[in-house]
């Protein structure tokens, strides 16, 4: 990433002040109109990092967000969701246009405290997604997720009693559950997207098998494989479990396998030597997830073929 000055936000109250905006009604959660904020100047000169959670929809908006090491191009119908200290970056707009819209959900951790959402929050993978990963709505599911925000809005508008957070959190709720059903649905419609990263994993995992990596590195990593293939480890190993039904993991587990048969049918090399070329420093490892794999030791799946 580019060394740029990092500038971060601690409070929603602080947010508002620095966007030009009123001060917010609730401290802890706010729903923001984009055609209301003031765009600072220093705007594309830094780094961004929230202690708070961003979920937005934006419309007519000629810029680009960096995040993940990623541009993206904000468009119509998209939803992205940045989680607290991730660093993020805006290409200031060339044309700033009057039409641009949408909304901007931001929640502060406190808010969840003593809730369910508080640690279900983190399991929700696309908050972790880098942008290019950001969800494409259909007009029916902007409509869905705009209903949901308005929801929030007015019950944060109103009275606050002791009904209001809990009405709050079922909505918030509401709305990350959409969301993943809308991201499922990414993955089907996307199927030849998806389809074609499935056949570079298979290429790199078969080239790395080849390769003297496996000595000199060991076993690949989800990680190394998620940038390999340029996207993040949680997409993928969503993107694989739609597709195969396996995880990124045991992927890499099953190409490892494939290729211990392999020298294990038609080499002579011993055991031993076989588990130094597949990247073990242990034989007695390299055993035991053979057989957590085959019910068979990697002598017994040998004396098979004799």
């Amino acid at each position: 990433m580019e060394q740029k000055k990092i500038v971060k936000i601690s409070t929603i109250t602080e947010f508002h002040r620095l966007r030009g905006l009123p001060k917010p009604e609730h401290p802890l959660i706010s729903v923001i109109d984009f055609n209301e904020l003031y765009r600072p100047v220093d705007i594309g000169e830094v780094y961004w990092v929230f202690d708070f959670y961003q979920i937005s929809m934006k419309r007519g908006i000629s810029a680009k967000l960096k995040y993940g090491q990623q541009e993206y191009d904000f468009d119509e119908g998209v939803l992205f969701f940045i989680s607290p200290n991730q660093v993020f970056g805006v290409v200031a707009e060339q044309n700033p246009t009057s039409e641009r819209s949408g909304w901007m959900l931001l929640i502060h951790p406190d808010f969840l405290w003593n809730t369910s959402l508080a640690k279900t929050i983190k399991q929700y993978e696309f908050f972790d997604y880098s942008v290019n990963e950001a969800l494409f709505l259909s007009d029916k599911e902007e409509k869905t997720l705009n209903g949901i925000i308005e929801n929030i809005r007015q019950e944060y508008h109103s009275t606050i009693d002791k009904f209001s957070k809990h009405i709050i959190i079922s909505q918030l709720e509401s709305l990350l559950n959409y969301s993943e059903r809308f991201y499922n649905r990414q993955f089907i419609t996307r199927e030849q997207v998806n389809h074609q990263i499935l056949d570079r994993l298979e290429r790199l995992l078969s080239n790395y098998f080849k390769s003297d990596d496996l000595i000199s590195k060991g076993l690949p990593t989800v990680q190394y494989i998620a940038e390999s293939l340029n996207v993040s480890p949680g997409y993928l190993s969503s993107l694989l479990r739609m597709l195969t039904g396996q995880n990124t993991q045991q992927h890499i587990h099953e190409k490892l396998i494939e290729t211990a048969k392999e020298k294990l049918s038609t080499t002579s090399l011993s055991v031993s030597e076989i588990a130094y070329e597949l990247g073990f420093e242990h034989l007695q490892s390299f055993s035991k997830l053979f057989k957590s794999k085959t019910n068979l030791s990697p002598l017994q799946f040998r004396q098979s073929f004799n």
